[in-house]
């Protein structure tokens, strides 16, 4: 018997025309047909859940196109290998008359330092990047590279596209082995929806069937796909709204102090597929937000579990988020640290052109000497009280005490030690004033 599998890349779509799903991007008229009708490119980001064909559409658009390109993994790839390609860029674009195409796919995986990499290239023209993501680019992607490219948002596949590619799959199917499977309405819907609109895992469900098919001589049943799938047809989209509701109730549960509630969406998110790695940033998220000084050994909890994860992976780490949430939703709670950040991004906006007070200028250059930098400066340590009286804010800022503790947990020791500075301090203000 031929080899079939797998079929999702046996599958896959050569040229535009073949493409199934995402007529926004690809229909007549719209921006992806534009871009290969008039042989343009600009850099982009295709985002959205998997299997719904951003890589295939990446690959046909550089294709059509005929522009040189090189394609990359942000799972595998290091950065250093990107920007050696990269700076062969400008002579590619020299030879070639077309700048280089660079596709990353999972960018968001590469961090926002990393992704500062592309900037320059990306600027000057000497690359185009083709990015795709299964993660929101508002939270994954820096603003200076997302301000220069255009992000394309992908939607799961809907009944009338997974209906095309079964056809296909089942026509490809029957050519290549003689093997005829037919799938009555309702098994048909059953397999729909366990795809949850994302084609490739569609794909592999029709390959279990068929080996099943192939090996039983057995016509396909409601029995046998309900088997394959081992009845998890889940509820949960680890791709869309489902995602970000989930995660905000057990976001809710923890700084409610919940432990049940905690661990039930918790599970339900882990039961669901979700990627562990999204649940435990989420976690590091909540020990400054929900937590901060009360508990700090939160924050060490939590990264403790994010590289005990990585280093085992599921399912033995899996017990690892557990113990997280856990300590999570029984610690203490403040959203003081999150308070003081709300705080002082509207304090810095409204005195952001302000000057540093001129005593505590370093005096590195004759310039900065002649204007008297650091001339009144006082070095703490000279000092048995460890701080002095003089001012190190511009005096022109009224609002004091950015940062207010409360009275739980361990930001009971953070606020009598604010305390004690303060009364350390009026005392020397009040001896160098006498």
């Amino acid at each position: 018997m031929k080899d079939i599998f797998p079929l999702a890349d046996k599958l896959r779509p050569a040229g535009l025309k073949d493409f199934t799903g995402q007529e926004h991007l690809t229909g007549s008229d719209k921006l992806i047909r534009s871009y290969i009708e008039n042989k343009k490119l600009s850099s982009l980001i295709f985002w959205g859940p998997p299997g719904t064909g951003k890589t295939t559409l990446s690959r046909i658009i550089v294709k059509e196109l005929d522009f040189p390109a090189v394609e990359f993994s942000a799972t595998i790839s290091r950065i250093n290998e990107i920007r050696d390609i990269m700076k062969q860029a400008a002579q590619v674009k020299q030879v070639q008359g077309k700048p280089l195409v660079v596709f990353v796919d999972e960018i968001h995986h590469f961090n926002r330092h990393t992704q500062d990499a592309f900037l320059p290239y990306v600027e000057r023209g000497d690359i185009l990047l083709l990015g795709t993501t299964t993660e929101n680019p508002a939270y994954k992607i820096n603003r200076a590279l997302l301000s220069r490219i255009k992000i394309l948002e992908f939607f799961i596949l809907n009944s009338d596209d997974l209906k095309h590619i079964l056809n296909k799959a089942l026509t490809f199917i029957k050519a290549e082995t003689g093997v005829e499977i037919s799938l009555p309405g309702k098994i048909e819907n059953i397999v729909f929806n366990y795809s949850n609109g994302d084609a490739r895992r569609f794909l592999n469900l029709i390959e279990i069937i068929f080996n099943i098919v192939s090996e039983t001589k057995q016509p396909v049943d409601e029995q046998m796909v309900l088997d394959v799938i081992q009845n998890k047809v889940s509820a949960y989209d680890r791709t869309g709204d489902d995602r970000y509701r989930l995660i905000s109730a057990f976001h809710k549960s923890v700084r409610n102090s919940d432990i049940d509630a905690s661990l039930y969406w918790l599970y339900r998110m882990m039961e669901g597929g979700e990627d562990l790695l999204f649940i435990l940033r989420r976690m590091i998220r909540i020990c400054v937000e929900d937590i901060g000084f009360s508990d700090p050994e939160a924050l060490k909890v939590c990264l403790s579990a994010k590289e005990a994860y990585e280093y085992l992976g599921s399912p033995e780490g899996d017990l690892f988020l557990t113990q997280a949430a856990i300590y999570l939703a029984a610690a203490p709670k403040s959203n003081s640290l999150y308070l003081t950040e709300k705080k002082m991004k509207k304090i810095v906006e409204k005195y952001k052109n302000l000057e540093v007070p001129i005593h505590i200028v370093n005096p590195s250059n004759f310039i900065a000497t002649g204007k008297g930098a650091g001339k009144e400066y006082v070095y703490a340590h000279d000092f048995k009280e460890k701080t002095t009286a003089m001012e190190t804010i511009p005096g022109e800022i009224e609002e004091r005490d950015f940062y207010v503790p409360n009275e739980l947990g361990f930001e009971k020791k953070i606020e009598a030690r604010i305390n004690y500075w303060k009364k350390i301090k009026a005392a020397l203000k009040g001896r160098v004033s006498g």
